[in-house]
């Protein structure tokens, strides 16, 4: 018999997987200085992997905290204009520290989310999304590190991270394997908004490796 109809929903906020209804997306200073010591993958890759990100929190409605370093300050610059394309109703949040989770305004906008599940990307690697990491995962949250939307100073403090985080109970994901949690089932109307970014993503990865800026 063929099978054209969706299994039953599972309670979307309770769900052990990630769902548009128990999660948020926290994206953490994808700002040009940053990307320009990062070397354990390109900026496109990088970028490939964040872009889908927003749009997959677009399609399905996902809380989105985007946050900075050291703008306010003169220091550096603002988060890619590539990126904030995707979130225009998203207000940057600026710190002055490395920890995103030591600045009060940040933890708020986290917690007014109402969501223990977090997915999380940011540069570097190692400092910037690892420490939030560790503090949020301590309290209770669930973090969802996005491995091929990071990156570090090196291969090896890149890897290194992933790993202290995973020891901290944090679960590392990719970019389209979250679409696919998401997204869940084909047969759902839904869907539909994943094949959207599916249909963006592909050709615009094969176009990236065609020109040798991602493997």
């Amino acid at each position: 018999m063929a099978k054209t109809n969706p299994e039953p929903i599972r309670d979307p906020v309770g769900d052990r997987l990630l769902t548009p209804q128990n999660c948020a997306l926290v994206l953490i200073d994808y700002q040009p200085e940053q990307y320009r010591t990062v070397t354990s993958s390109t900026s496109e890759e990088i970028n490939l992997n964040v872009v889908a990100l927003c749009k997959l929190a677009r399609a399905y409605d996902l809380p989105v905290i985007v946050s900075t370093v050291g703008v306010d300050m003169g220091v550096n610059t603002g988060t890619a204009a590539e990126i904030m394309a995707e979130l225009p109703e998203v207000r940057e949040i600026d710190r002055t520290g490395v920890n995103a989770w030591e600045d009060e305004e940040f933890r708020q906008a986290v917690e007014a989310t109402g969501r223990r599940n977090i997915v999380m990307a940011g540069l570097w690697t190692e400092v910037c999304l690892a420490f939030p990491t560790l503090d949020m995962q301590a309290e209770g949250y669930h973090v969802y590190p996005v491995a091929d939307a990071v990156g570090g100073i090196s291969a090896v403090a890149h890897d290194r991270a992933i790993e202290r985080m995973q020891a901290a109970g944090a679960t590392p994901i990719t970019a389209i394997q979250f679409g696919s949690e998401l997204m869940r089932n084909w047969a759902r109307d839904s869907s539909q908004k994943f094949r959207e970014v599916l249909q963006w993503y592909f050709p615009r990865r094969v176009a990236l490796m065609r020109e040798g800026k991602i493997r």
